[in-house]
């Protein structure tokens, strides 16, 4: 019997197969292989390094999403929040690499750092040059705090992805590709924070409860808790603090000083809206120039890294002082997901005048010219500012039946 569900599935069991199905009909350029939950980007260039990637899927639009020219040659997709099978990393460097190699990005969890390493070996073992790469970007926990898995794998991973990608692209070999893709996985720290925690496909609720006016801090894409919770606080306080806490943790961002160029990406978990995403980038820019004296040369904001639907957001930070780095960020890509340009330029605030508004008593100064004269215009004129002053009178009103009805345009 079919369960009840708040989710436009067929049978949650299939919902990874078709959804990769999905990606094939709708993206150009994209190709999967056989019997595998494998994408890779069709048009094959095997003279260049190929940039492999994947993990569980649930994070929609990554890592599909990023398969293009000048990003990722192959997408490797596990169910729902688990790591692909050895067979399926396999094949995608079977499929995509040539001569010069493959690199892979990993994300740090145990299961994907298990999986994709056995694949690297016994590719390697066939003859193939395959490297490594892990990210491992989040700064929830202090330093004296990680344990031995080390530090989660987020949204920061795709920064990697596209330097690497760039990187790639540009002829460069195995070795300074990777080495471009550690440098950039060194320098970017990421913290997340949320409402409400994501509702699994199939499941009858949400993954845990967080009671409400609680918000959970430093957690990770897969449903897991945060390290820490907190009273909900402003939008400024909470980025005040995801930011304070990302500086202090990553020691390549804790070193930089007044002046330095970082990149802001503001990521949705899945179910925040851009209107809240943009909220808490004017946030981010605020303490990045006024507490930090920095400048926010690259600002990325929507949903590039999702836990399904989670209600909550994520903030990288990238350092872009590295002159190579803001080159590979800048650089071409076909992907469907990645920003066509996300160089910031100065913003300019137009002032345009109008007629001045009396507030106190409600009244507008009139152009030159404009006040009625005929017996018809001073009736109209009267009759006009009556009306007015009726619905501003019952403005409440009319706001509470409009929104009953949809729209909610008379307030």
């Amino acid at each position: 019997p079919r369960t009840m569900s708040r989710k436009f599935l067929n049978t949650p069991e299939h919902v990874v197969d078709e959804m990769l199905d999905g990606v094939c009909l709708s993206t150009p350029d994209i190709a999967r292989i056989a019997n595998q939950n494998v994408l890779v980007y069709a048009p094959r260039d095997t003279s260049h390094v190929s940039i492999i990637s994947g993990g569980g899927s649930g994070h929609e639009p990554a890592m599909a999403g990023y398969l293009g020219a000048g990003m990722l040659t192959a997408a490797v997709c596990g169910n729902v929040y688990a790591s692909p099978s050895v067979e399926a990393v396999l094949s995608a460097i079977r499929a995509t690499t040539g001569p010069p190699g493959a690199v892979l990005v990993v994300m740090n969890y145990t299961g994907d750092r298990l999986n994709f390493g056995l694949a690297a070996e016994r590719a390697k073992l066939e003859g193939y040059e395959v490297e490594m790469v892990i990210v491992n970007d989040d700064c929830a926990m202090a330093a004296e705090d990680v344990g031995i898995a080390g530090r989660r794998g987020l949204a920061g991973t795709l920064f990697v992805h596209k330097v690497a990608g760039a990187a790639a692209a540009a002829g460069k070999s195995l070795r300074e590709v990777v080495d471009e893709a550690k440098a950039c996985a060194d320098a970017l720290g990421t913290m997340g924070v949320a409402l409400q925690a994501c509702t699994l496909p199939g499941a009858k609720g949400v993954a845990r409860e967080i009671p409400v006016g609680r918000m959970e801090l430093g957690l990770g894409i897969h449903g897991e808790p945060g390290a820490s919770t907190a009273d909900v606080k402003s939008c400024d306080e909470i980025v005040g603090t995801l930011l304070e806490r990302i500086f202090e943790r990553n020691e390549v961002l804790s070193k930089l000083q007044a002046g330095a160029k970082v990149g802001v990406m503001v990521n949705s978990l899945g179910a925040t809206p851009l209107m809240e995403l943009y909220v808490a980038s004017r946030a981010a820019f605020a303490w990045l120039v006024g507490v930090k004296n920095m400048c926010v040369s690259h600002s990325y904001v929507g949903t590039f890294m999702s836990a399904i639907d989670m209600n909550g957001f994520s903030i990288t930070i990238v350092s872009l002082d590295d002159e190579t780095r803001v080159e590979r960020l800048e650089a071409a890509c076909s992907c469907s997901a990645w920003p066509k340009n996300a160089k910031t330029t100065r913003s300019e605030l137009l002032v345009v005048e109008g007629p001045k508004v009396d507030a106190a008593a409600k009244t507008v100064s009139r152009p030159s010219g404009s006040t009625p004269t005929s017996a018809e215009g001073i009736a109209a004129e009267k009759a006009i500012k009556r009306i007015a002053i009726e619905l501003m009178a019952i403005e409440d009103e009319l706001t509470k039946y409009d929104t009953a009805v949809g729209g909610g345009d008379c307030g």
